[in-house]
């Protein structure tokens, strides 16, 4: 097998839970393949470059093997090079994501559920 639809890589390469959410994804113009939004039905090939929106970052990976069936996550990681530009954003984004504070932590700010719950538990209620 030297191509397979897009959605179908993506979905096997563990991008995303779903095929049809790999689907919506390419419906959505959150794909690209070389630099071109996709359908669902664009074929992909070895060294094809493909940049998606995937959770809370943008993956840009290249294609090392084409694959239509969902397998380990082991096998799933073969599929791809993920380059070094997006795994350099994706350690930052990661690192931002770690260190931010939830805006009602602040001093003068409302009480969060769960701080109102801890409360409550504390107070007996």
């Amino acid at each position: 097998m030297d191509k397979t639809r897009i959605d179908k890589w993506l979905w096997a390469a563990r991008f995303y839970k779903t095929r049809s959410l790999a689907t919506d994804a390419c419906d959505g113009n959150k794909v690209k393949v070389n630099d071109a939004n996709v359908k669902p039905a664009k074929e992909v090939k070895i060294g094809d470059h493909v940049r998606f929106s995937a959770g809370w970052f943008d993956w840009e990976v290249e294609v090392l093997a084409i694959s239509d069936k969902r397998g380990s996550a082991a096998i799933a990681q073969t599929l791809y090079r993920e380059t070094e530009a997006s795994s350099a954003g994706r350690a930052a984004e990661s690192e931002r994501r770690r260190k931010f504070t939830e805006p009602a932590a602040e001093i003068h700010a409302r009480p969060t559920k769960r701080d109102r719950r801890t409360l409550d538990k504390w107070r007996g209620n």
